[in-house]
């Protein structure tokens, strides 16, 4: 009986969070990730680079390819440069050749490679230098914020990475998390962010709460430890 209880537990959990966090939500297709540097300054509607990283799907479709790639890009593409944490709206004319940018494509799964590149992307994100590998693992949590305090945010958790959800097994959806005066808190609008202060977070929004917390914290830890980033309707395709 407690076998069977421990599986209906997972389920409750792993079931929703695989729905919110798969690559690709109906029609919206999926995710394709290419990170690497600028070969050149943008062009007037495609950019190339030398691909260094990149998603599973995304490295698949390399596969046989050459590490140098371009892609184009529309009026619905939004650059992005991403300094201490904090995204600012670019025009693509501000990226520099040899900056290190990550590409983001939504396309139908099994998608060839020439097709992914005639998409434009949703996003492009310029860190300008390639970022170090941090310290301490990623928890990552998505769900609906149902409440905010001075120094926690509460939501109903229905997905998140890996590390997180292993914590989340047998816990009910409802969890708290601690920020402070250095997490950033960023308001989407469409693709667009901007930061805002914790007073202005809205319940029932869609919600994504980052935590860099050491490696085997249990959720307790991972929930009392200052959340890096809080973002409040953030698009899947968000850095």
């Amino acid at each position: 009986m407690k076998v069977r209880l421990l599986l209906v537990a997972v389920c409750a959990v792993l079931l929703p969070a695989a729905a919110n966090a798969a690559p690709g939500h109906g029609n919206r297709g999926v995710l394709y990730t290419y990170a690497g540097q600028l070969s050149a300054a943008p062009g007037s509607t495609s950019l190339s680079l030398a691909v260094q990283s990149g998603n599973r799907v995304a490295l698949q479709s390399l596969l046989g390819q050459s590490d140098q790639q371009t892609f184009a890009y529309g009026a619905s593409t939004e650059f992005l440069r991403w300094s201490g944490g904090v995204p600012t709206v670019v025009s693509a004319s501000a990226l520099d050749a040899g900056d290190w940018v990550r590409v983001n494509v939504r396309a139908p799964a099994g998608s060839s490679l020439a097709t992914i590149e005639a998409t434009a992307p949703g996003i492009v994100g310029d860190e300008v230098t390639q970022p170090q590998p941090p310290g301490e693992p990623l928890f990552l949590v998505r769900g609906t914020l149902t409440a905010v305090g001075s120094t926690t945010v509460t939501m109903n958790v229905t997905g998140g990475n890996r590390e997180a959800l292993r914590l989340m097994i047998g816990q009910p959806a409802p969890q708290s998390f601690s920020f402070g005066p250095d997490t950033i808190i960023l308001l989407w609008q469409g693709n667009v962010p901007s930061v805002i202060s914790a007073g202005q977070l809205t319940p029932g929004d869609r919600f994504v709460v980052r935590v860099r917390a050491a490696k085997g914290s249990t959720l307790a830890q991972v929930e009392a430890s200052e959340a890096v980033h809080l973002g409040d309707r953030e698009p899947v395709s968000a850095h």
